[in-house]
């Protein structure tokens, strides 16, 4: 509880009236719509933080790049100049003076071509971490979503198992009390329904924590909800 409120920048108790209450295990929709990849790529802060310093270092290439060109500049000056002072305060005292410079740091010039393959190197650097950062994005798509599919598929068949185990119950159950069976065979067939049950229960935990680890490979989850209420207007 407390991790959670710091990671939604909250006070430490701010989710226990929330929290305190005792409620069953979420249960995940049928269908995640995780979105395209290159929504995937908008909505991962990883890949987004990436692309932006990429974009800054190639920006510091175009800035390190000017200084071999010259640079021009209108340089001016104002003042007051007058022979006698009673017209120093007049407007023809005023003098103002225009004048272009031209600033070009020719003789830096190694250190200048020096500077652009530094910054060059940096954003080849960039670019290489960058390509890591979305190839680990897809990897941790691809595996949420297999981990996903496969919680799922396992769950429906302890569903099946836990269904199965209690008709074999029931009819132990019957058996016994005709006189067919003795109550050992009741007692297995039930054990056999109490450890479905169990294992179900935790297969249902690692579905709802699978889904959880999808929607943080996708950088997000909380649209899910808004498209499915858009996909119900519209069918309506």
């Amino acid at each position: 509880m407390h991790a959670l409120s710091v990671l939604i920048g909250q006070p430490l108790m701010a989710l226990l009236e929330e929290l305190k209450a005792a409620a069953p295990i979420p249960q995940p929709p049928a269908q995640v719509p995780v979105g395209l990849p290159s929504e995937l790529l908008l909505r991962r802060p990883d890949v987004a933080r990436s692309e932006r310093q990429l974009a800054a270092q190639t920006a510091e290439i175009g800035v390190a790049t000017r200084d071999l060109f010259p640079r021009f500049f209108i340089s001016g000056a104002a003042s007051l100049q007058s022979v006698r002072g009673s017209d120093f305060f007049d407007w023809q005292s005023r003098l103002l003076s225009l004048g272009p410079s031209v600033s070009w740091p020719i003789f830096e010039g190694g250190r200048i071509r020096a500077n652009i393959a530094l910054q060059t190197a940096t954003q080849q650097e960039l670019l290489t971490a960058y390509e890591g950062v979305v190839l680990q994005a897809f990897q941790d798509v691809e595996d949420a979503l297999v981990g996903f599919s496969h919680e799922q598929s396992t769950s429906a068949q302890l569903e099946d198992a836990v269904r199965a185990n209690g008709r074999a119950a029931d009819l132990a159950r019957q058996a016994y009390g005709q006189g067919l069976t003795d109550f050992l065979t009741v007692l297995v067939a039930e054990q056999s329904v109490f450890t479905s049950q169990d294992t179900l229960a935790q297969t249902k935990r690692d579905v709802a924590l699978q889904l959880v680890a999808l929607y943080k490979a996708v950088g997000g989850g909380w649209e899910a909800t808004a498209t499915q209420e858009a996909s119900a207007s519209g069918s309506r």
